[in-house]
């Protein structure tokens, strides 16, 4: 690994892949921290960079369809930093520190940062290439860009019943499923696992989840595997005999079927990590970088949902989806280039955090739940409670549903490893950290 003296001394060209919360951040973190060369950003999506959270919900929501931009564009002029929007990197070549772009030109590096993310997993059904790819009347969606959100409102808008199935009960799923009923649409929503949300959560929280979509009128299907998309076109009556509605059928392995005016697609996520490959970098379940978020390379950085990280926390090696992580490695990528963090430095990990916003209820999440013996629910009301996981005396992450302050004790236990009173969870007593901390644990 080279130096922090040698990175300072080197203000050359810096190139970033990918322009979402990561390379954005990285880009103007880098700029504040006195890099005085050349920062260029390259995002295939010709949108300004925007905010990709609200899109399920605020964005898909709002009357006035438009994105949140993460920064004016004005503030890139003047930090001169240069966007290239709509551009898509086909060739990484390494040892000339050359990129190749999808329009024939190509831009040097002097050191390059990989914030590339994931794209939506679309599985090999029968029958939804074929929906998916229609130019005349496209129905099969992902939500993960502003121009699936605009595509997504469009077709809701055009249908007549207004009838949406939605593949995969995970957070995307479900809340692209609070949004749609809150604009007029019948959902449905088809999940392969016996519970919504059965991977990164506990019965608790999915049969909760479950109970409030049902509330509102989602229905909510588990333990079902679809297996085909068949197309149909529909006569409504009292229209001309030429007016016809084109139907999507979904159908399941056990022989049930479900009709729908289009289909939204949230199963997964596939990495980004094609140009890493390339490059020549390592790459195993994310793209492995060490504390300063560098590769394998020295020349090259990955930052994001892309990346894979040793955890001090957890003492193994995780992939997080979450604009915090991406923000949290932007800085640290930015101090280590700019000299003002040494490689000997060591560099204070964030407790991960996520949240999801459903109907009425904001869940925010601290930690990560895996390899808990032990779950305790502390409940102030029926729509406000919290779930606190554990490994033996050790508390490993906290979920709280309208509960603020919950969220705030478990971050605090978590990243200080304090003990917490189990006796204190369990009573009818309001948390407060003076009755609910016993000491650090060691």
């Amino acid at each position: 690994m080279q130096s922090a003296e040698e990175f300072r001394s080197n203000n050359g060209a810096v190139v970033i892949i990918g322009a979402s919360h990561a390379g954005v951040n990285f880009a103007f973190n880098l700029r504040q921290q006195g890099w005085t060369g050349c920062i260029t950003l390259i995002e295939r999506d010709p949108e300004l960079p925007y905010h990709r959270p609200p899109l399920s919900k605020k964005t898909l929501q709002s009357a006035e369809l438009k994105s949140t931009p993460l920064k004016a564009e004005k503030a890139y002029k003047d930090n001169n930093i240069e966007l290239k929007l709509g551009y898509e990197v086909t060739v990484v070549n390494h040892s000339a520190k050359q990129l190749t772009l999808n329009d024939g030109q190509y831009i040097h590096y002097d050191k390059l940062i990989i914030a590339t993310g994931c794209r939506a997993f679309i599985p090999p059904i029968s029958g939804m290439d074929v929906a998916e790819t229609s130019n005349t009347n496209r129905s099969i969606f992902t939500m993960r860009t502003f121009a699936d959100t605009t595509a997504i409102k469009a077709a809701l808008n055009n249908s007549s019943d207004k009838q949406v199935v939605i593949i995969g009960g995970g957070y995307i799923g479900l809340e692209s499923a609070a949004s749609l009923i809150a604009m007029g649409a019948k959902v449905t929503v088809i999940e392969k696992q016996p519970k919504i949300l059965s991977r990164v959560t506990s019965a608790v929280m999915s049969d909760f989840l479950t109970e409030l979509h049902l509330s509102k009128g989602a229905e909510i299907l588990t333990g079902k595997d679809v297996i085909e998309v068949k197309q149909l076109s529909h006569q409504y009556p009292h229209q001309p005999s030429h007016q016809y509605q084109h139907k999507q059928v979904v159908v399941c392995g056990d022989g049930s079927e479900y009709c729908a005016d289009f289909i939204i697609v949230g199963v997964g996520v596939r990495l980004n990590s094609q140009l890493a490959l390339d490059a020549g970098v390592e790459v195993e379940q994310g793209i492995k970088v060490n504390e300063a978020c560098q590769t394998s390379n020295e020349d090259i950085f990955a930052i994001g949902d892309c990346t894979q990280q040793f955890s001090s926390l957890y003492q193994r090696w995780i992939r997080l989806e979450s604009v915090q992580n991406a923000v949290d490695q932007a800085k640290i990528a930015a101090q280590f280039l700019t000299g003002k963090l040494s490689q000997d430095e060591p560099v204070q990990q964030t407790v991960p955090w996520f949240w999801s916003d459903q109907y009425n209820c904001k869940l925010q999440i601290v930690g990560l739940s895996d390899g808990y013996d032990e779950l305790l629910v502390k409940q102030e009301s029926v729509d406000q409670f919290s779930v606190w996981y554990f490994k033996a005396d050790k508390l490993l992450c906290v979920e709280a549903v309208n509960y603020a302050k919950a969220y705030v004790l478990g971050t605090q236990a978590i990243k200080q490893n304090l003990l917490v009173d189990k006796t204190a969870l369990q009573s009818r007593d309001a948390l407060s950290k003076e009755t609910l901390f016993l000491a650090v644990s060691n």
